[in-house]
């Protein structure tokens, strides 16, 4: 099987009285701190794994101790997910960690289907 990579990123919104674009969340014009992959295992648990990349290994720790904490027994199909990947993607925007995202396959295919 072959594995495909997707990164999830903020979107950006036009503020309609200053002309200026806005994001939801804090975005930062330093280089991350950190980077970090959050691989699913499969339908058997542990579901998940975050493996740290580069960057401080106490904060990709710390990271690592949160994510986990909103992914345990949460396989990407869970109505759940989708909220809980939002506030991990947020929290490394927070923490100025780049996130990137290995479900094991491509998640078009997912949005292709309804769930």
């Amino acid at each position: 099987m072959e594995r495909k990579k997707s990164e999830i990123t903020s979107d950006q919104h036009l503020d309609q009285n200053h002309g200026a674009a806005m994001s939801d969340t804090y975005t930062s014009t330093e280089p991350a701190r950190a980077h970090v992959r959050i691989i699913f295992n499969g339908p058997v648990a542990p579901h998940w794994d975050v493996v740290g990349d580069f960057g401080d290994r106490t904060l990709i720790d710390e990271f690592r101790t949160r994510a986990l904490a909103r992914l345990v027994l949460l396989p990407y199909t869970d109505p759940q997910f989708k909220r809980n990947r939002e506030r991990i993607m947020r929290d490394g925007e927070r923490e100025n960690i780049t996130v990137e995202w290995d479900l094991g396959f491509d998640e078009s295919l997912i949005e292709n289907t309804g769930r």
